[in-house]
């Protein structure tokens, strides 16, 4: 199966999601600096989830260009992954709108989790398929940042019963470990690209 409809939809998905996060900001209820300070939270709990969905959006774009082709397990994992980040906007928002309150924070955490999860079982859809010796799981390697971000996710989760910031804190230091790229990965890419 060609994988170019898989990802043409999974780029429209996340393109409909940050337009979808974009349409919940608030505009200041005032033309001032105090009116814009008043929308912060809102703003910095929205770039939280944008960087997430330009990470997802990102290392797709490289896993599926690292793959030959798809089949039909690998289309269900690619919506299993879709389907946790399109529910970025809603767990914002309610995080957004009760004051990063504890459970609204845990969701946005599990949110996150899972959506970390479904990612992992798409690219592991994707080695099975082109198997241990193919470019994805060669790039890949041992994959830590895979390994240790549910780890650090569930940290979060802690955190956030005890004091909901700390929890939010903890799911933005996911987000830096994912925002330095991963060389090995564009060099398989870029290898790729090239034959």
């Amino acid at each position: 199966m060609n994988k170019n409809r898989l990802e043409a939809f999974s780029d429209a998905v996340l393109a409909i999601v940050i337009t979808i996060m974009v349409l919940e900001l608030r505009v200041p209820h005032e033309p001032t600096w105090h009116g814009l300070a008043d929308v912060l939270p809102t703003f910095l709990s929205y770039l939280l989830s944008f960087v997430y969905v330009g990470i997802y959006w990102n290392n797709h774009h490289h896993m599926i260009h690292l793959a030959d082709r798809v089949n039909g397990g690998i289309l269900w994992a690619n919506l299993h992954l879709l389907f946790w980040i399109s529910l970025v906007p809603f767990s914002t928002r309610w995080m957004d709108e009760s004051g990063f309150v504890q459970v609204p924070v845990l969701v946005y955490g599990i949110n996150l989790l899972c959506a970390g999860i479904a990612y992992v079982i798409l690219q592991q859809a994707l080695i099975r398929q082109q198997g241990r010796e193919g470019a994805l799981a060669r790039a890949v390697g041992k994959d830590w940042k895979g390994k240790t971000s549910p780890l650090i996710y569930l940290t979060g989760l802690a955190l956030s019963i005890v004091q909901p910031l700390l929890g939010i804190a903890v799911y933005a230091v996911v987000a830096l470990i994912w925002l330095v790229p991963d060389r090995r990965v564009e060099r398989f890419v870029t290898r790729a690209r090239q034959d």
